[in-house]
């Protein structure tokens, strides 16, 4: 049976609850127990739409996790592990659980929380796939003791929540939740603000560069004493004002005209005594407050900013401790999954995740922390070795 079932199931409520930690006994949900809202799914997506800085820290965090390689405690079940981990099927269009690992971490960092099932059929009990889904669509109780958990799908207005019945088949991850919550936090939280400001900033400037590059004119028309000028003054404005239309108009298709007038007449730029304003300080403190949270080097994203070689060293041990981080995060659900794959196919071999470094100066440091210390062995045992002095009477 697939997380969404078609039928529609009574709702049973179950108030005979062995809880450790004191609670109403009507309330069935924890703190935060509403689950995510569709609103707050929708701002974050549309953050990383809007913000292109804060959807290329996240894909950078999605594809430096790496790669993984599920291990067996038992030989003889690897190759079947190995190809259930190439070959396993993705919703409709994904393959491998590679696939299935980054869009999990994509949910996860983007919105908080991360959603998916193991599909299983329910006659022949094969692993035939696994799928995503948005996590906004999942509510979590309590069940009938501390430790156990309930899926219930979210009903319409008029309808009312699904129980899920096959709980085991569902793979739930929150990142940080708060003490005594359920649902996480996403790294996005507290990021709107800042992004409104920053989004206001670029449109003010493009606001400005329309009004500086596509020049607009004011053309001021001064009659003289002359009691007949004055008398024609509106014909003349009229008349000035038609001609500076068709040179301006003429002027896009490439055609040159030149404004011949008689009489005090003033041409002027609108705006070009105002200069545009510095942006750069503004831009840079908000954009350094995006990266302190995403907690990516500036250098990865392009942005040229001053820093030293040590400075950029220590940036990267940081992304590093982030990504493994992350990665931990991970581990119980890729492990689950595999248990699972082995136990339908009869196997009870204990499944394993090795991960890949994350990048070559990671394996070049460890190489050289195992130099100093075998070296360090070395020297230490040869002053064990050599006979000391013997002390005079």
């Amino acid at each position: 049976m697939g997380l969404f079932p078609r039928k529609k199931r009574p709702v049973t409520q179950n108030h005979a609850i062995l809880q450790s930690v004191p609670r109403h006994i009507d309330d069935y949900e924890v703190p935060h127990g509403s689950g995510m809202q569709p609103a707050e799914a929708m701002l974050y997506a549309d953050l990383r739409r809007a913000v292109p800085l804060i959807d290329a820290a996240l894909g950078k965090i999605i594809r430096l996790t790496g790669r993984f390689r599920l291990l067996s405690s038992r030989d003889a079940d690897q190759a079947q592990l190995d190809a259930f981990v190439r070959d396993v099927p993705v919703g409709l269009t994904g393959q491998s659980l590679q696939c299935f690992a980054e869009s999990f971490l994509d949910s996860l960092l983007t919105f908080g929380n991360a959603l998916g099932e193991m599909l299983i059929d329910p006659r022949t009990g094969v692993f035939w796939g696994l799928q995503t889904a948005p996590p906004e669509q999942i509510r979590i109780r309590p069940g009938k003791n501390a430790l156990e958990r309930e899926f219930w799908r979210k009903g319409g207005a008029d309808t009312e929540d699904i129980r899920i019945t096959r709980p085991e088949r569902i793979l739930f991850s929150a990142l940080n939740p708060p003490p005594g919550g359920v649902y996480g936090v996403s790294v996005l939280h507290g990021l709107p603000a800042l992004s409104h400001i920053l989004l206001r900033i670029y449109e003010c400037i493009g606001q400005n560069y329309d009004r500086m590059g596509n020049v607009r004119y004011a053309v001021t028309y001064r009659p003289g004493n002359d009691p007949a000028e004055r008398a024609y003054a509106g014909d003349r404005a009229r008349q000035i004002a038609k001609e500076w239309s068709e040179g301006m108009r003429a002027s896009l298709g490439g055609e040159v005209r030149d404004f011949i007038c008689a009489g005090d007449v003033d041409i002027r730029v609108i705006g070009a005594d105002n200069a545009l304003l510095n942006t750069e300080v503004p831009v840079r403190q908000l954009l350094e407050q995006l990266i302190a949270k995403l907690s990516i080097p500036p250098f990865l994203l392009g942005l040229n900013w001053s820093s030293t070689e040590r400075m950029s060293a220590q940036q990267a041990d940081i992304l590093t401790s982030e990504l493994e981080y992350y990665r931990r995060l991970l581990e119980p659900m890729l492990c689950r999954i595999g248990t699972t794959f082995l136990r339908l196919c009869g196997s009870r071999s204990d499944v394993s995740v090795e991960w890949d470094n994350i990048n070559l100066q990671d394996e070049t440091e460890r190489a050289q922390a195992r130099l100093w210390n075998a070296q360090a062995a070395q020297i230490e045992q040869q002053l064990d070795s050599t006979p000391k002095p013997m002390a005079m009477s």
